[in-house]
């Protein structure tokens, strides 16, 4: 199947020298009398390190296709977060390294997807949003308004949040995953 350097999308695996990369960020260039480019900047999905690579249009590469699999986040440990596999409820863990920030979006017991590479496990997948409870903020005082600044808070797995002045101690709010940051008030 011939593939379009317009296939190479933010978030998929390229293979390149026999190890999975990950496009970070892609751009899409195209010149007079030039056939066109897509610059991109990778990450190796094992080794961790960093590529800038530039397809011409024309030129092979192979795209991979990784496995997702439900899992049940259950706790982590110094340097692990272990999992349960929902289908056949096997237990195996996955270096804090890997997971990067991501952790501090799962709470015991929340459902996420593992993406996995020939049977190994790479990383996670967090849904775009979140639920997790304000544990810690400043008092808020008659008047505040949502309109009227930010404070910080601190939520139940440690993440530290700004959140309108209005939100107290115990109140769930919902985070947007992919920025960090408050969307809204949970009833």
């Amino acid at each position: 199947m011939a593939q379009s350097i317009t296939d190479l999308k933010v978030g998929r695996l390229v293979k390149i020298d026999n190890e999975p990369f990950i496009i970070v960020s892609n751009s899409f260039m195209r010149t007079a009398q030039r056939k066109p480019v897509m610059r991109t900047k990778l990450k190796g999905v094992i080794s961790g390190k960093a590529l800038e690579k530039t397809f011409i249009a024309g030129e092979d590469f192979e795209i991979v296709e990784i496995e997702r699999m439900r899992a049940q986040y259950m706790y982590k440990d110094a340097d692990s977060a272990y999992f349960m596999n929902m289908e056949s409820y096997d237990q195996f863990g996955i270096s804090l390294e890997l997971i990067g920030d991501a952790i501090k979006y799962m709470k015991d017991g929340d459902e996420i997807m593992v993406t996995q590479y020939e049977g190994k496990c790479i990383g996670v997948e967090l849904p775009p949003k979140v639920v997790l409870k304000v544990t810690e903020t400043t008092p808020g005082v008659k008047g505040d308004t949502a309109q009227g600044g930010t404070k910080p808070a601190t939520l139940e797995t440690g993440l530290v949040i700004q959140v309108p002045l209005f939100i107290t101690e115990g109140v769930l709010v919902r985070l947007n995953t992919e920025t960090g940051e408050y969307a809204e008030r949970v009833q």
